[in-house]
């Protein structure tokens, strides 16, 4: 994705533990070993050829992590993920996290911190004066959530307020008719709040940057499945608590409560059953109707009051015959709407706790978290005004100049494999080798400095309420969800150029292809350990960050990439041949990785809803292992440099070993029930079983490991290969 001139390659290994910025004598000292200020190459290596202290220094204490992650008493070639993972849950920090942890996504720990020093300690006006005014908004709203009682949860006036006004809580209000309540209206409501409640509103990446509607999720905590809905399961029990704990809190009688839950629970039993016929498949969920929901008048006349409460009245086609996902099922929503008549109540009811359970962070499960919290919610719901502070304090030009060269030596690696691959006839490679030459890369984030400060402006229209953390919940909350939908409701005055808004928002641990503009994005947030370092050998450099670039180039030809064009228009450029040999080998990945059972949960991974990842994946650890050898080659010259850089002190492995052990820790992950359920249908696999598939399917790994054929991590001599 970057590119250095090849007379640089050397001056790649930098290091200053504490970075001192100086604003017109406002000294702010941030400690951060991640963005160091770069040496020439005379500076990091002597006449003697040794290593500087203090990259020594950094080696030693990194290798000592990596090496803290892993289970050595497992055989690498018997579970690899155990053998590199197994004991990262035992070391890692403990802090607040809404979801799973994973080592990469912990890198957001450090962008939260980050985002904590510039609160306290930030001088705005000697930075970036022309935003003072949202920068103290969002330390008052930082201050107050500091502050406030959040755990544990306690009623609140405020958010019984919203209830009654967005639908109703018939188990605490005496008054509700249910002729007055429809569960349409009131998902809108929740859906302004950012919380889903029966429709699950998901935005297009191309202008004008409608909505499309996947199925929802049922339950609070854990997701609800129609075989996980048994009384004695974990995720019944956790459910029936939660709402138990919820009704109390908010003076719920005990007898009523029992009723209340009896009637939730056969509502989700009905509906569950909807799921189950259409096999929690959205697609598959379109197929069981002729007709579009465009096409049924009066459901939608009933649908269009959806636009008018979540967008404003705005309204998008539901016309396009050519993609079924812009439109909600009208299977699903017209069974929905038939439950409804004979569940209104639990329906009530149940969105009711849903919002609750939202509001009151349950996720956060000791006061000694609330800090991480509150840094969390304000970052996420600011996020380009702290960019705009991140980008100009820490984004590196050395860093940049650094992935500029290993994307050089990716993208050669990936334009070998296309040359090479003797399944493509002459007309597919041509076309393939145009995408591949004209992917543009950008690094750090996209620039739009007109709709960023926008996008920052739109601040002056959040109103703080003093003393009022819950009236400054729901008004963050409406905030963060207003401007996710931002492009959307605002096509008619933007270009019809402009880009998704994640793009705009480099303080993210991410990076992306985007189909339309055929071009890779590397976030600014991403260059922290364990993705990147400067001071890293190439052996972990590859096989983190590379491998991550690789897997991003991949997706340009993937099953959704070989429908984009060099250009990024929706134009298929496949030879039938071709295709044909392409799809045979995309249902090799979905068959290998449908064979991985993930027994927390008693079900398989979906190998064709994961299966462009799984490419990627594959693709991605392929070209930056070429790649590396290439830089190792190129090094091949300085037989000392080669010999000590490629090591990481006190681990006896070989460099291509490295390679493979710092991908594998990019994956250490925790997971409770919760979280299975959560990305079971997510297009990305489970982080254990991604690690496995990729591993498996990679000749090198088995001979760089000796894993013997027969063995769990090198199965068979038959392995899936696109790229």
């Amino acid at each position: 994705m970057f590119a250095l001139s090849d007379h640089r390659w050397l001056s790649l290994l930098l290091l200053a533990l504490i970075h001192i910025i100086s604003l017109d004598g406002a000294k702010l000292q941030f400690n951060i070993s991640d963005n160091e200020v770069n040496k020439d190459e005379e500076e990091i290596y002597d006449k003697t050829n040794a290593f500087p202290e203090d990259i020594i220094d950094f080696r030693n204490k990194y290798a000592a992590k990596m090496l803290s992650y892993m289970n050595q008493s497992v055989d690498p070639c018997d579970d690899f993920y155990e053998y590199a993972c197994g004991n990262w849950k035992n070391v890692i920090d403990d802090r607040e996290a809404p979801s799973k942890r994973n080592n990469l996504i912990d890198i957001r720990f450090k962008l939260m911190d980050i985002v904590e020093q510039f609160l306290l300690e930030l001088d705005i006006d000697q930075l970036a004066p022309e935003y003072s005014e949202e920068f103290l908004l969002s330390q008052k709203f930082y201050d107050n959530c500091l502050n406030a009682k959040i755990y544990p949860p306690l009623k609140s006036e405020e958010y019984v307020k919203t209830l009654k006004a967005i639908g109703g809580f018939p188990a605490i209000d005496t008054e509700w008719q249910s002729k007055n309540f429809n569960w349409l209206n009131m998902s809108a409501y929740m859906s302004n709040y950012g919380i889903e409640g029966l429709i699950n509103e998901a935005l297009s990446t191309e202008y004008p940057f409608g909505p499309f509607f996947k199925l929802p999720a049922i339950g609070l905590a854990i997701e609800l499945h129609y075989d996980n809905m048994q009384r004695t399961s974990n995720a019944y029990l956790t459910n029936e608590n939660l709402m138990i704990d919820i009704l109390r809190i908010y003076g719920v009688e005990e007898k009523k409560i029992d009723q209340t839950i009896a009637d939730i629970f056969k509502f989700f039993e009905a509906i569950l059953k909807v799921f189950e016929q259409v096999n929690e498949n959205v697609l598959q969920c379109h197929s069981f109707t002729n007709m579009s929901l465009a096409e049924d008048a009066e459901f939608y006349a009933q649908w269009q009051n959806y636009y008018k409460i979540a967008w404003m009245g705005k309204e998008f086609d539901f016309s396009d015959e050519e993609s079924h996902e812009p439109m909600p099922c009208l299977f699903f929503y017209k069974s929905l709407n038939n439950i409804s008549n004979e569940h209104s109540e639990a329906i009530a009811n149940y969105l009711s706790l849903k919002f609750l359970y939202r509001m009151n962070a349950y996720e956060l499960t000791d006061t000694k978290y609330q800090k991480d919290y509150c840094k969390r919610r304000i970052m996420r719901t600011f996020p380009f005004l702290f960019d705009q502070l991140y980008t100009k304090i820490y984004f590196d030009d050395e860093v940049r100049k650094d992935i500029k060269e290993m994307v050089k030596v990716i993208r050669d690696s990936l334009r070998n494999i296309l040359r090479e691959a003797s399944w493509l006839d002459e007309e597919t490679r041509q076309e393939a080798l145009r995408k591949e030459s004209s992917i543009v890369v950008h690094i750090g984030r996209s620039e739009d400095p007109e709709l960023v400060n926008r996008l920052i402006r739109e601040m002056r229209n959040l109103t703080f309420v003093e003393n009022n953390y819950e009236a400054n919940n729901l008004n963050l909350r409406k905030f963060k969800s207003f401007m996710k939908r931002y492009n959307g409701l605002h096509a008619d005055d933007i270009s019809n150029t402009t880009k998704p808004l994640d793009i705009l928002v480099g303080m993210q641990p991410n990076a992306f292809y985007y189909n339309v503009e055929n071009a890779v994005y590397v976030m600014s947030g991403i260059l922290h350990p364990p993705i990147y370092h400067r001071a890293w050998p190439d052996s972990v450099k590859f096989g983190t960050l590379g491998y991550l670039l690789g897997h991003e180039f991949t997706h340009g030809f993937d099953t959704s990439g070989l429908s984009y064009d060099s250009e990024g228009n929706n134009r298929y450029w496949w030879s039938n041949d071709s295709f044909k040999l392409f799809n045979d080998r995309s249902n090799c990945y979905a068959e290998h990785y449908q064979k991985y059972l993930i027994p927390e949960i008693n079900r398989f991974i979906n190998g064709n809803l994961t299966k462009d990842e799984n490419i990627a994946d594959s693709g991605g650890l392929r070209e930056a292992l070429i790649a590396y050898h290439r830089r190792i080659k190129m090094k091949a010259n300085l037989s000392w440099l080669l010999k000590k850089d490629e090591q990481m002190p006190g681990m006896n492995l070989s460099s291509e070993q490295l390679f493979f052990l710092s991908f594998a820790q990019l994956w250490c992950s925790s997971y409770e029930e919760a979280h299975y359920w959560e990305e079971f249908l997510n297009d990305h696999p489970i982080d254990k079983y991604r690690t496995l598939g990729a591993v498996t399917n990679n000749y090198d790994f088995a001979q760089a490991y000796d894993c013997p054929l027969g063995s769990k991590m090198n199965p068979t001599s038959d392995k899936c290969e696109m790229w």
